[in-house]
């Protein structure tokens, strides 16, 4: 227990060299053309003021709900990624933990209100999911990107799957999975971003960014 703990401190540490910097509030609106290349908002930096909407369809505004206590947002590509969705169910191991250092945890997606009503209904998560249809927070926090329209066509017809859209050459895009750990400000205390859809930031290691960034 105590080599793994050590190692997974060390892995911190390693993840807090590589996502920090301090800097004054950024503002990022495009999308990226690969998920290699987005340029994600990093510590220091301020999370932009964008509006959501909850899964009944009510409209939110993000800094109102950052105002209320520490924040892990946590950004997802959809319920029909089963990757997020083990990411998602992860989170009951430390959920408590991190209510009882005064967190709130909100999930982020570019699905539309009725598709998170869907996930819920089906997933029985206990985390707030939220709407990002227009794009707009995944544009602010710089971690956008476009899938090629050949995938895009393929979710489609061979998934059902309808990525979200916001150019007229059928590009689907979607967020570089991320986590971030804000303060009651909005500024970023930690973040972490991969490229790499199928690589996830543990449960553990999510546990011990929020106790390090209070």
């Amino acid at each position: 227990m105590f080599r793994y703990m050590k190692a997974a401190i060390g892995s911190l540490a390693i993840l807090l060299m590589v996502f920090s910097v301090t800097s004054t509030a950024l503002e990022r609106t495009n999308i990226a053309e690969n998920a290699q290349d987005v340029t994600p908002l990093l510590v220091g930096h301020w999370a932009p003021n964008t509006k959501l909407k909850t899964a009944e369809g009510a409209p939110v505004s993000l800094k109102a709900m950052i105002m209320q206590k520490p924040t892990v947002l946590i950004f997802y590509r959809g319920g029909w990624c089963p990757y997020c969705n083990r990411q998602l169910a992860g989170l009951k191991n430390i959920e408590k933990s991190l209510d009882d250092l005064g967190y709130q945890i909100l999930a982020i997606s570019p699905e539309t209100p009725e598709q998170l009503q869907a996930q819920k209904l089906q997933s029985k998560f206990t985390v707030q999911l939220l709407s990002d249809s227009t794009l707009d927070t995944i544009r602010g926090f710089g971690i956008g990107f476009y899938v090629a329209k050949e995938t895009t066509a393929k979710y489609k017809e061979k998934k059902g799957i309808v990525l979200n859209a916001s150019t007229q050459d059928e590009r689907g895009v979607l967020p570089a999975p991320a986590v971030f750990i804000l303060d009651e400000q909005g500024v970023i205390k930690f973040s972490y971003v991969n490229p790499d859809y199928k690589q996830r930031l543990s449960p553990e290691l999510l546990y011990q960014a929020a106790k390090y960034s209070l």
